[in-house]
């Protein structure tokens, strides 16, 4: 989820990097004990490429039953196309672990996954005479286009759109909107395996960590750090953004995912790309190499036992909030789960950065 622009030191290093720029942050990035090149290399071959190019197919998916829906609108075509977005909502959300690089430096999360959209002129783009294309889509404001519009137009505001609500002219903006999520989630696979807009291949650049001439990742240390403050971030958004938010305000209005009511899906999505990350698999990709965990468990094994204990309580605390989670805001009963999923997810947090990232 983009709420406003993000950023990252090593994605700004890599823009700057590959544009030939001498950077100067300031921050150690130095590393500490950790020289297992392996696991860096692993990282990006078996965990980043393999999800994003799960992404990529399942974009494509995605604009296929929009196609469909868009050519002869029934409710069968309705649900399939509402089940492939659920199916791309998978990895992108195990994709949250690692937002660093080009899904950074190219703008590409704020235009797959902004939120709140903007309804308002989202209703005036559907009234205007503008030739709704996936080029004039791509022109738009993020909070105008990605997950969540797409996510509105097929789901309504309550859930309970039905095939024949969708006009003419949101058919065609879903349209258009898909094919634009389809070009955008191909740019970001390709970024990291062949390169994109003139740049070398992201995976080499991370691959080739504390190897002569690699400012962006001076040392193996850097590239794992990376790795770690991403699992990091995403533990603290999905605890502190993602439930807090809606629930501290008692606001379903502020969930991410209420058209779909796939919030809580969303966030054990979240907590897998940090299990992904740390183990160095994606079991929905079916692809598996070795791990930070292995690294880890030679270094201090107890540690590694809690990282992995704790990943599995957060998710299993996410799953025992009622769904959906619009309802579990406002029911007292609920509110219980709801602080024991946050209490689980800063956990493993403060595990992370106290424990782990010293380590490296």
């Amino acid at each position: 989820m983009t709420m406003s622009n993000r950023g990252t030191r090593v994605g700004a290093i890599f823009s700057m990097v590959v544009a030939g720029a001498a950077c100067d942050s300031g921050d150690d990035v130095s590393g500490g004990g950790f020289a297992d090149a392996e696991v860096i290399v692993a990282f990006a071959d078996q965990v980043v490429v393999p999800t994003y190019a799960w992404l990529a197919e399942s974009a494509v998916a995605l604009e296929s039953a929009v196609a469909a829906l868009s050519a002869a609108p029934d409710e069968a075509k309705l649900a399939a196309a509402r089940a492939a977005w659920v199916a791309a909502r998978e990895p992108w959300e195990q994709s949250e672990g690692f937002l660093f690089g080009p899904v950074d430096s190219f703008g590409i999360d704020p235009a797959l996954d902004t939120w709140p959209l903007n309804q308002t002129d989202l209703e005036g783009v559907l009234a205007s005479g503008d030739a709704l294309t996936p080029g004039y889509v791509a022109t738009l404001e993020s909070s105008l286009k990605g997950f969540h519009t797409m996510e509105y137009l097929l789901f309504g505001i309550d859930g309970t759109r039905q095939a024949a609500d969708l006009s003419a002219r949101e058919r065609e903006y879903l349209q258009a909107i898909a094919q634009d999520f389809v070009a955008l989630t191909a740019r970001l696979a390709a970024s990291w395996t062949s390169g994109e807009g003139g740049l070398g291949a992201y995976r080499d650049l991370f691959a080739t960590a504390g190897q002569a001439g690699n400012q962006a990742y001076p040392s193996l240390g850097a590239a794992a750090q990376e790795i770690v403050s991403g699992m990091i971030g995403i533990c603290d958004e999905v605890a502190n953004g993602k439930i807090a938010d809606p629930y501290d305000a008692r606001d379903p209005l502020l969930e991410e995912s209420q058209f779909s009511h796939n919030s809580l899906v969303d966030f054990q999505n979240n907590m897998r790309s940090v299990e992904n990350a740390y183990t160095g698999k994606v079991p929905g990709a079916g692809t598996s190499g070795r791990g930070l965990d292995t690294w880890v468990a030679a270094q201090d094994p107890a540690l590694d036992q809690r990282i992995k204990r704790e990943i599995a309580e957060a998710i299993a605390a996410i799953a025992a909030i009622p769904s959906p989670f619009s309802a579990a805001i406002l029911d007292p009963a609920a509110h219980p789960a709801i602080e024991d999923a946050q209490a689980a997810i800063r956990a493993l947090q403060a595990t992370l950065e106290g424990r782990l990232l010293p380590l490296l």
